[in-house]
C-alpha cells in the first residue's frame, strides 16, 4: 500500500482526497461530478485510484445507492482534516490579501434574489473578476454539503445549529388585498375585521392562523382557511392582485402595486412580525477568499437595500 500511495504524486493525492470527499458529500459519483465541473467516467476513476493507491475498498454498492466502508469512514475523516489543514497552508502562505476566484454556490429566495440582492451581487462580481457565481433561487433550506453550496441568504428563521447565521436586517410585513375584493366597503382598520375576508397563504410562514400586531403591541390572532396557499411570494402577490383574496406581503414587494392603486393595505396600523433575514454557512476551519468577500460585500450593501431594516 505504502508503495503504491507513494507512486501518486504530491498534486494527485490531493485532487484524489478532494473527489473522495465530494462523492460522499453529494451522496453519488454522478452529483459529484455535477459539482466539480467533470464527467463521472473521471470521477470513478480517481476513487479507483485513491482505492488502489490506498489498498482499501472505499465504498460499498447497494440497492440503496453508495456508503462508505468502516475504512472509507475513517479515510473521510482524515481527509476532511488534510484538506482543511491544505486550504489554511495555501490562504496563509498567500496572505490575506490574495485575489478570491473559483466558483461560489448561494441559494437565496426567489423573489428577494430577483430583485432585492441583485445590485450588491452585482457590486461583488465587479469587485473580483476571477469568481463566477452559482446565483441559485429556491425558497428552502440548503443541505450545503449534497449541493455543494457554499452559503444562502435566508429569510425567516435560522433553526439548525450546525450552520453560523449572521443576521442583516429584517423585512417589514403588510397586509393587502385588491381594491375589487372590498367592493364598495371601507378599508379595514381594526385588524380583526380581516378574520371575516377570503384569505391567501404563503405556506413558508402562515398556513391557517394570522398573528398581527397593532397600536401599544396589541396582538390579534384569528384561523384562516385560505383560497390558495403558495410558497412563492410572487404568485402570492399576483393572486391578490387578482383580487383572489387577502394575503400578508413583504412591504417592499407591495409598495409599487399601492403607488398604482392594484393593492391596497389593509389595517395599516397592524403589522405581522418582520421577517430576519441571515446569511447562512456551514461551521468550517477554513474559508476561502470568494466566500469570506462576498459575506463583507452583503453586510455591508444591506442598509441600501430597498424594503429591509438595519439594527
Amino acid at each position: 500500500m505504502d508503495d503504491a500511495f507513494n507512486a501518486v504524486s504530491g498534486t494527485d493525492r490531493i485532487e484524489l482526497m478532494q473527489t473522495f470527499v465530494r462523492i460522499v458529500e453529494a451522496g453519488s459519483l454522478s452529483a459529484a461530478a455535477t459539482q466539480l465541473g467533470t464527467s463521472q467516467p473521471t470521477v470513478s476513476r480517481r476513487l479507483q485510484a485513491l482505492e488502489r493507491a490506498l489498498g482499501l475498498k472505499l465504498m460499498k454498492r447497494s440497492t440503496h445507492g453508495m456508503g462508505l466502508t468502516q475504512d472509507g469512514e475513517r479515510c473521510y475523516a482524515h481527509a476532511k482534516d488534510l484538506l482543511d489543514t491544505w486550504r489554511a497552508l495555501e490562504a496563509d502562505l498567500r496572505g490575506a490579501q490574495a485575489a478570491p476566484q473559483g466558483v461560489l454556490r448561494v441559494l437565496v429566495p426567489h423573489a428577494f434574489g430577483q430583485d432585492q440582492l441583485i445590485a450588491p451581487l452585482a457590486s461583488y462580481l465587479r469587485q473580483y473578476p476571477e469568481v463566477s457565481v452559482d446565483w441559485l433561487l429556491h425558497d428552502r433550506r440548503p443541505d450545503f454539503v449534497a449541493e455543494g453550496i457554499d452559503c444562502a441568504i435566508q429569510v425567516g428563521a435560522v433553526d439548525d445549529p450546525t450552520v453560523v447565521a449572521q443576521r442583516l436586517a429584517e423585512v417589514p410585513r403588510i397586509v393587502v388585498a385588491a381594491p375589487q375584493l372590498l367592493g364598495n366597503a371601507l378599508v379595514p382598520q381594526d385588524a380583526q375585521a380581516l378574520a371575516a375576508l377570503p384569505w391567501l397563504a404563503l405556506r413558508t410562514f402562515y398556513r391557517d392562523e394570522v398573528a398581527l400586531t397593532g397600536p401599544g403591541g396589541a396582538v390579534s390572532r384569528f384561523a384562516i382557511t385560505p383560497r390558495m396557499a403558495t410558497d412563492s411570494l410572487y404568485a402570492l402577490r399576483n393572486a391578490a392582485v387578482s383580487g383572489l383574496g387577502v394575503a400578508i406581503v413583504s412591504a417592499w414587494l407591495a409598495e409599487p402595486d399601492i403607488a398604482q392603486g392594484r393593492l391596497v393595505q389593509l389595517a395599516p396600523a397592524w403589522r405581522a412580525a418582520p421577517l430576519p433575514v441571515y446569511l447562512v454557512y456551514p461551521h468550517a476551519r477554513f474559508y476561502p477568499a470568494r466566500l469570506t468577500r462576498f459575506l463583507e460585500v452583503m453586510r455591508e450593501a444591506m442598509p441600501g437595500v430597498a424594503g429591509v431594516r438595519v439594527g
